[in-house]
């Protein structure tokens, strides 16, 4: 019988941030990006905010900094208007 050894999973990056608009009407982050610990948490952020601030985005992706690997990001919760993610 062999062991399966539990397969390790890649840190994960959550951030909230918020969005208003400036004097000439282009969207600034009003804060953020904010990283939070939990998806659930980001998600209950962001709808708080939601209502304060012209958009709101939380999104998280599988993160590795130290060796510079970043997967592609998935929106947790889309408020308002927010720009293009890059």
């Amino acid at each position: 019988m062999s062991a399966i050894l539990p397969q390790r999973k890649a840190p994960k990056l959550i951030v909230v941030t918020a969005f208003d608009r400036d004097e000439t009407g282009d969207l600034q982050p009003a804060f953020g990006p904010a990283e939070q610990q939990t998806e659930g948490r980001a998600i209950r952020i962001a709808k708080g905010l939601a209502g304060k601030h012209v958009g709101v985005i939380a999104w998280s992706r599988e993160a590795n900094p130290a060796l510079g690997e970043y997967g592609e990001p998935t929106t947790l919760f889309l408020g308002g208007d927010v720009p293009d993610m890059e």
